[in-house]
């Protein structure tokens, strides 16, 4: 199959004239084309923090589940996940399955004995943290550090943090940390980790720091926003306060982070949410609409190592019929979807049944 993309390529919004040949751009052009794709064209969304396959806590991943749920991210123009923390480890196929995303993963998640969901990852001593984290890493390139989890537990120690980014760097890995709590976002921005995920009760005096040393901060808004009205209903306690506390600062520091030069990307911390309202609700904290879709897009994608556009670079597109920036509710629909050269969704044909569209 020969297509030639003929669009409007955002951040810039200049005309691309591309072509696919073996999965990869190319700016050579061949008059035998079997489609021509005109529209406004991303490099592919990306989610940067989800945790697919995963049934009830301490269970496995589920095949059929995580199958059924990349499948999904695919319908939603998502051609790469990072999953920082799995139920268990995942097939072969997970991230190599032509028709299904790219994947990067964490492995299980770490934490410290007594921390984290019963059954689910693994809890280390803290004479153990860096070789184990470190193993990990060297496995799968990432590892994922639950630095705090309930609101009184001990958060790791900024030297411990310290030793487990030194190991996971020595081994040519990177470390996501996953922490709600002030001090937990504190050891993990001064040891220099690589992703903070959530972060809301982060000081905003480290934001300079991150943004110098280049840690990332992947807030998960939608998952807070969403349960925040839970919360407020229960009666006052030191727990409800810290939750809608936090959850209410987020979108402030969000945009502070991101004016202090923190690159913010977009994660929806479960299968079960969509990239586009992650966006949307980091657009409604104060990004711009091209910070936003960038979180989600070529930002998350130079984070991941992945190219965009450039001939030669695997070719991974999502296109729609209109400019997302003036309107972020068209990311809802996007027209066409390419995964390594591939054609995975095409707009509708008339009436033509979905079971026996591509």
């Amino acid at each position: 199959m020969s297509i030639r993309i003929a669009a409007h390529a955002l951040p810039s919004g200049e005309a691309i004239d591309l072509t696919i040949q073996d999965g990869l751009w190319s700016d050579e052009y061949s008059l035998d084309l079997d489609d021509r794709i005109i529209g406004w064209a991303l490099p592919g969304l990306v989610d940067v923090h989800t945790h697919p396959g995963a049934q009830k806590p301490g269970q496995a991943i589920d095949e059929e589940l995580l199958r059924k749920q990349l499948s999904k991210n695919i319908d939603q123009g998502v051609t790469a996940i990072r999953s920082p923390g799995l139920a268990s480890n995942p097939p072969d196929w997970f991230g190599t399955d032509s028709e299904l995303p790219r994947a990067f993963h964490a492995g299980p998640w770490l934490a410290q004995p007594g921390q984290f969901i019963t059954g689910w990852g693994r809890r280390i001593s803290n004479s153990d943290f860096p070789r184990t984290a470190a193993a990990q890493a060297a496995t799968t390139g990432w590892c994922k550090i639950i630095a705090d989890w309930g609101i009184d537990d001990e958060c790791i120690s900024e030297e411990l943090m310290a030793a487990i980014v030194s190991a996971v760097h020595g081994v040519g890995g990177r470390v996501a940390v996953h922490s709600q709590n002030e001090s937990g976002s504190a050891a993990a921005v001064r040891a220099g980790v690589d992703s903070l995920e959530h972060g809301m009760w982060l000081d905003e005096s480290l934001l300079d720091l991150m943004s110098k040393q280049g840690t990332v901060l992947v807030p998960t808004m939608k998952v807070f926003s969403l349960s925040v009205d839970r919360f407020l209903a229960q009666e006052d306690s030191p727990k409800r306060d810290w939750y809608v506390g936090g959850t209410q600062r987020h979108p402030a520091l969000i945009k502070s982070a991101s004016e202090a030069g923190v690159r913010i990307l977009a994660g929806t911390d479960s299968p079960e949410f969509s990239i586009v309202a992650e966006i949307k609700e980091l657009a409604a904290a104060g990004l711009t609409p091209t910070e936003a879709i960038g979180a989600a897009s070529w930002l998350a994608r130079d984070f991941l190592g992945l190219s965009s556009f450039q001939p030669g670079a695997s070719a991974d597109a999502v296109i729609y019929s209109e400019d997302p920036r003036e309107n972020l509710d068209i990311l809802d629909f996007p027209e066409w979807v390419i995964l390594r050269g591939k054609v995975l969704r095409r707009p509708k044909i008339g009436n033509e049944p979905a079971e026996n569209r591509q």
